[in-house]
């Protein structure tokens, strides 16, 4: 636990007192995030030339806070569960926000340079999306923990990733093999890197929904540890069969953190934007999350905002095309909102309520899957 409350903490105050620096750095080199003016929306007003590209500010408080949970670890007792040395778990998650974040860095620096909010084509960040699940999904389904107890015995062999479909555990029935779960991961971090960078709409929207995220994922891990079937002294039923429940609970910790410093200077009237650099890093370490804890089909109660905004898009979309009709006045469902008169920090706070509302359901599925597997 204390590795985990000095991974949060290091990344807060990274990114709270970063975060202005990298304002007066952006705004020197004029990295401004394009605005369309002619949308006719509100929230638009007086945003124009605001820095952009913020999500490197997070990344690397995230980075930098992991390390220093890493330290922290060094000082615990030998018999206790943990894992001092990296591990190729956190090389999965951390790899999944860096190289996730480094796709949507592309696309702002097109944006910026081309002072037009193009950037990136839709195929060069979709081929992006995918070489980055496929990379670092095939290195969670391929490479197991080689960890052994005192006398030379393995204690835990599990992968980063597991072959079958989970939910709040992995499914036995629903086995989809190696190649199967690498498509999977794919696909997850395709729909969560998305979805978190339409929700980018507002100011402080996708950071706060974010955090909650996040730190359910950092209470999951963290409980997952504490009941963790690689302890010699936890073999119970109900332990969980996961990999590093600590580094992902550490990570998971630090991202948090590093997202509420960031908050900070995001929050309205925002005086730096996170970008798809943010928006698209925050997103694969979230599929990774998913990924790692084994609750892939958690994962879209626990982002039910990201959800719902992502399939009012998609609505959108198949709504126009097939009957020329718009369901929405605008999508992403934001900007609907926007355009029937609803301030920005209402639909930020409104919003923040609905995210909070999935991520309660789903810790109380989480918990009460336990509470069953026990009794």
């Amino acid at each position: 636990m204390r590795a985990v409350i000095v991974a949060i903490g290091v990344a807060f105050l990274i990114s709270l007192f970063g975060t202005p620096i990298a304002i007066k750095v952006f705004a020197r080199l004029k990295a401004g995030q394009p605005i369309r003016s002619n949308l006719g929306l509100a929230s638009n007003e007086g945003k124009k030339g605001t820095p952009t590209m913020g999500g490197v500010v997070f990344i690397l408080a995230t980075v930098i806070a992991y390390v220093a949970g890493h330290l922290a670890l060094t000082t615990l007792p030998d018999a206790q569960i943990a894992q001092v040395e990296p591990t190729i778990t956190a090389l999965v998650l951390l790899g999944l926000m860096v190289f996730s974040g480094a796709v949507g860095f592309i696309d702002d620096f097109l944006k910026v340079r081309k002072r037009h909010s193009g950037g990136l084509n839709k195929r060069g960040k979709l081929a992006g999306q995918i070489l980055v699940g496929a990379v670092f999904g095939a290195v969670a389904v391929y490479f197991p923990s080689s960890m052994t107890d005192a006398g030379g015995n393995a204690t835990n062999t599990e992968t980063v990733a597991s072959t079958t479909l989970s939910f709040i555990r992995d499914i036995p029935a629903l086995e989809i093999g190696k190649i199967g779960s690498v498509i999977v991961i794919i696909m997850v971090v395709m729909a969560a890197t998305n979805g978190v960078n339409l929700t980018d709409g507002l100011d402080g929207l996708a950071t706060g929904a974010s955090v909650m995220v996040l730190a359910a994922y950092a209470l999951i891990a963290f409980w997952q540890y504490r009941h963790w079937c690689a302890d010699p002294n936890y073999t119970e039923a109900y332990c969980y069969t996961v990999r590093d429940p600590l580094e992902i609970a550490l990570i998971a910790g630090a991202a948090a953190g590093a997202c509420v410093g960031f908050l900070w200077w995001n929050t309205s009237p925002a005086r730096i934007f996170m970008g798809d650099t943010g928006a698209l890093g925050l997103g694969g370490l979230i599929a990774g999350m998913a990924m790692s804890t084994r609750t892939i089909l958690l994962l879209p109660i626990l982002g039910g905002l990201f959800v719902i905004i992502t399939m009012s898009v998609v609505i959108q979309i198949i709504s126009f095309r097939t009957t020329g009709k718009r369901v929405f006045r605008m999508s992403p469902l934001q900007h609907h909102f926007e355009l029937a008169g609803w301030s920005e920090v209402n639909i930020v706070v409104r919003f923040w309520i609905i995210a909070g509302i999935g991520v309660a359901i789903a810790l109380g599925l989480f918990y009460s899957e336990f509470l069953a597997a026990v009794s």
